[in-house]
């Protein structure tokens, strides 16, 4: 699938798109894995702002309802996201 990103020159595109393909797949999980970690934390950091003063054990349920659906946040942590505000 060509797809050429628009901010991005074909010639560093297709850099990329080779370092891609040499990296082992524990190097492609690591790098998935560190950014999805920095994702999460920029998310709570908005989390703490928004609800300043609210728990630990809040702020890690608002967290998590921003990756999980309505039902399972109920059903496991009985934890309602729409009663207590995404």
């Amino acid at each position: 699938m060509a797809f050429q990103r628009q901010d991005t020159s074909l010639h560093i595109q297709n850099l990329l798109i080779s370092g891609y393909r040499r990296m082992s797949p524990q190097k492609k999980l690591k790098l998935v894995n560190d950014l999805t970690q920095s994702v999460q934390q920029l998310a709570l950091a908005r989390i703490r702002k928004q609800y300043a003063g609210c728990s630990e054990r809040e702020q890690q349920l608002r967290l998590a309802s921003l990756w999980l659906d309505r039902d399972t946040m109920i059903r496991v942590f009985d934890w309602d996201p729409r009663e207590k505000g995404y």
